[in-house]
């Protein structure tokens, strides 16, 4: 399974920018899909999680501004950033768990680069 992530970019505090992530490959099963973040001398964290079938989860540090989301159809994870501050700044990795005979794999993409000025 490749995953990639796009929609990152500057922004000002205040705006909103859309993430999305995009499963691909050959016979593949994902379960769970997540948003990690990382910035510098920092260690990556986790952002939001989407399982196949249970309800997204959040952050303290993001909860009530970011939304977590996906369809299923097109393998496509997204994260929807809102009121985005300057602490968001940092690269966003997509995650997702490959399903392989039963087995869970991590699975994760490049990152794309969110950066919110003040």
């Amino acid at each position: 399974v490749q995953l990639q992530a796009s929609g990152g970019g500057l922004v000002q505090a205040g705006g909103s920018l859309r993430l999305s992530c995009i499963a691909s490959g050959s016979n593949f099963s994902i379960g769970s899909m997540a948003w990690y973040r990382q910035s510098p001398g920092t260690q990556r964290a986790r952002v939001a999680t989407i399982g196949s079938g249970a309800g997204p989860t959040y952050a303290d540090a993001v909860k009530g501004r970011f939304t977590i989301s996906r369809d299923s159809n097109k393998n496509t994870a997204y994260l929807e950033m809102t009121d985005l501050k300057p602490e968001d700044t940092a690269v966003y990795y997509c995650a997702a768990t490959d399903i392989d005979r039963g087995r869970a794999y991590p699975r994760w993409g490049q990152g794309t680069q969110v950066t919110v000025s003040s």
